[in-house]
């Protein structure tokens, strides 16, 4: 099995934090409390040192497309560096609200003022060591997508989802078997794998694959994500779906008879941004069926919905991973990217679902965008 691996993502990363603590660095540098020499040093060890995280883990990467270490090396390495810098950032806005507050003379509102600050600081280190803990907690979501004209006996179909799964040194394949589990516990009616089985070359892909093969169903579907790209596996994992039963559609279409009335998947390889979406794909839909777009980019959705696809699923958000209210507002990484991060979404008559996946990537944290294991019901609207 092919193992070489696109240093792009690695390299993005790595300009994004070394950016952001640049900026860091510089203001807080304008801060009077920082004019001692003490603390400008304390202040540069500090960034030089989650820099060098950063380039290390970049450079492992770069060594490791010769095999010369694990893995696990590069990726812990990494994650540490962008959970460091993420912390820094955290901590770099809550000194600015912390600023904001009245320096009393009180001694007791001095007291509460400095309380104030230390667990505005220590907010961000709480929030990511929890998203650590929870990061694997999968929970079993299901949604029922109403379709307008919906075939009797397609009413109450259940297809079972598992997405972005991502095995790697922060899901292990004993963690992952849990997953399985529960979606087989479903004993839904078709079984959908949507993308991304690990996220670096030299992940366990074969371990993945082995707890796939345990998934039961009469019917077993899929897509491939970008990360099949980046490892250069999409041969592979196509063939050796193909063994455990798992029909990865690549520029193809199944259509399937449940009673007098037919449901017709289509599935596409990762479709990537800013570029023509779903290029061709209309001549998969077969008319007078229940037409299923199977993509792992949710950004497809308004063409697929156009091409005439009834239900287009995917994943590849991870629902931002983390994700807060404020004032009524949903704060989420994902939605930068995308309209789509994760749920149940329409389009006239036309719906997506956009599950948050399993595993993580960049800094393993999941807050407020548990991992799931998604169970979509079609329901007569």
């Amino acid at each position: 099995m092919p193992h070489h691996l696109n240093l792009w993502p690695d390299l993005f990363l790595l300009v994004v934090s070394l950016s952001l603590l640049s900026v860091i660095f510089y203001w807080t540098l304008q801060s009077p409390r920082c004019r001692s020499i003490k603390a400008r040093l304390l202040l540069i060890a500090g960034c030089l040192a989650i820099t060098g995280v950063e380039v290390t883990g970049y450079l492992l990467s770069f060594a490791r497309t010769w095999r010369f270490i694990p893995s696990a090396a590069a990726t812990w390495v990494q994650a540490t560096g962008l959970t460091l810098a993420t912390f820094l950032v955290g901590l770099f806005f809550a000194m600015l609200v912390w600023r904001s507050l009245p320096n009393f003379r009180s001694p007791r509102r001095q007291f509460l003022r400095t309380a104030a600050g230390t667990t505005l600081a220590a907010a961000p280190l709480i929030g990511a060591g929890f998203g650590f803990l929870v990061r694997n907690d999968f929970r079993l979501v299901e949604i029922k997508v109403h379709i307008p004209n919906l075939a009797k006996d397609l009413q109450g179909l259940r297809l079972v989802q598992v997405t972005d799964i991502h095995l790697s040194p922060f899901l292990s394949e004993r963690q992952f078997e849990r997953a399985i589990d529960m979606a087989n516990e479903t004993r839904a009616d078709i079984v959908l794998v949507t993308g991304d089985l690990i996220t670096r070359g030299g992940d366990p892909l074969d371990a993945c694959l082995r707890q796939l093969a345990r998934l039961r169903g009469n019917v077993k579907l899929g897509c491939l994500g970008n990360h099949e790209i980046y490892t250069n596996t999409e041969d592979y994992v196509t063939r050796e779906g193909r063994k455990i039963g798992i029909d990865f559609l690549r520029g193809e279409a199944r259509s399937l008879r449940f009673g007098g009335a037919y449901i017709n998947f289509a599935g596409v390889d990762y479709q990537q941004f800013h570029r023509p979406y779903l290029v061709g794909a209309e001549k998969y839909v077969a008319p007078g069926q229940l037409n299923v777009m199977l993509s792992h980019n949710p950004d497809v959705f308004p063409v697929a919905a156009h091409q005439g696809y009834d239900l287009t699923i995917s994943g590849h958000t991870h629902g931002g991973q983390v994700n807060f209210e404020i004032l009524h507002k949903n704060v989420d990484i994902a939605l930068a990217f995308t309209p789509y991060a994760r749920g149940l979404y329409q389009q006239g008559n036309a719906s997506i679902y956009v599950s948050s996946g399993i595993g993580t990537i960049g800094v393993p944290v999941r807050v407020g965008a548990p991992p799931e294991v998604s169970l979509i019901q079609l329901c007569a609207s």
